[in-house]
C-alpha cells in the first residue's frame, strides 16, 4: 500500500537580493566577563560591522535598481 503525498508546492518568487538580516544580540547571561579570546560581545560587534557594511551596500543596489528601472523618469518636454 502507498502513501499519498500532498502535492509539491513551487516556492514562491525567491528575491534574488534579499536584504540582509541584523544579527542577534547576545543574551544577557550569554557573557561570563571572563576575557576569554572569543567573547560572545566581540563576535557579536564583529557580526554587527560586517551587517551594517552589507546593508549599506544592499540599500545602494535597491536605488540604482530602481534608478535603472524608470521609477523616476522625468519626461521629455514636446518640442515647440
Amino acid at each position: 500500500m502507498s502513501e499519498a503525498h500532498p502535492p509539491v508546492t513551487p516556492p514562491a518568487t525567491l528575491n534574488p537580493d534579499p536584504e540582509p538580516e541584523a544579527p542577534q544580540p547576545p543574551a544577557p547571561g550569554d557573557c561570563c566577563h571572563s576575557g576569554c579570546t572569543f567573547c560572545v560581545e566581540d563576535m557579536y560587534q564583529g557580526e554587527l560591522d560586517r551587517y551594517r557594511v552589507a546593508l549599506k551596500a544592499w540599500q545602494e543596489r535597491q536605488s540604482a535598481t530602481q534608478q535603472t528601472a524608470g521609477v523616476a523618469r522625468p519626461e521629455t518636454p514636446a518640442a515647440g
